[in-house]
């Protein structure tokens, strides 16, 4: 094994390790259905996700004609209930993910996931495409008190690959929103931004550090910012 430039990588779940577009948005569309709405397309839920389901569904009725509290209570408890029963219809990971853990993983490195996502949900997900063991760590929007795009998460994603790993603390973090990237800034992190995520703007806008278009290019990246 040879020296590599981070100890830790955090990870984003949705839009950055895993495509579950098509299955967040047949849960937002159950809802809106419910409701009487029209159906939105994959490609218009995309830019909505990211913030956790309810922002994700505040997005799609604001789309459809608008809410209020009490329907947005109902209908998040409707989509969360769809999405729980349908949660890996449609999911899979990005082209050249797992080649990318494993090389992670060959070069000592320890992987964690920090996601808006509700905790069960994500591991649900993750077992059943085989993936949990992977991470030394799998955090969700509901684990702790504050979600992403505070820094809480993150500083506990270190803190638990620290405990978990080699004891190494240089740390990274990978995502594809905004909230990734603020979060791992806030945390005094190098960020990588993935191009082909549920980008709610231009990917240069996020502000991220350094930017990748496929996996193929994460650990030359990684590199080159620890350099």
């Amino acid at each position: 094994m040879t020296y590599f430039s981070f100890d830790i990588v955090g990870f984003d779940l949705d839009g950055t390790l895993l495509d579950t577009s098509g299955d967040l948005a047949a849960a937002v569309n159950h809802a809106l259905i419910t409701a009487g709405r029209p159906e939105l397309s994959v490609e218009q839920v995309k830019p909505m996700i990211g913030g956790g389901a309810r922002h994700m569904l505040k997005q799609g009725l604001t789309a459809t004609g608008g809410y209020d509290e009490a329907m947005l209570d109902t209908l998040h408890a409707k989509l969360l209930a769809y999405y729980e029963a349908n949660i890996c219809v449609l999911t899979k990971p990005y082209p050249g993910v797992i080649d990318a853990l494993d090389a992670l993983a060959a070069n000592g490195v320890t992987l964690g996931i920090v996601t808006n996502k509700i905790e069960r949900f994500a591991r649900t997900v993750l077992d059943q495409l085989g993936l949990t063991d992977r991470f030394a760590c799998i955090l969700g929007g509901d684990t702790l008190a504050e979600s992403k795009p505070s820094p809480m998460p993150i500083l506990e994603m270190v803190r638990l690959c620290q405990e978990s790993g080699s004891g190494g603390g240089r740390a990274a973090f990978v995502g594809d929103s905004i909230f990734d990237i603020q979060a791992g800034q806030a945390a005094g992190l190098p960020t990588i931004a993935c191009s082909f995520g549920f980008l709610m703007q231009p990917v240069a806008e996020l502000g991220a550090d350094a930017v990748i278009d496929g996996y193929a290019e994460l650990l030359p990246t990684l590199e080159r910012l620890g350099a």
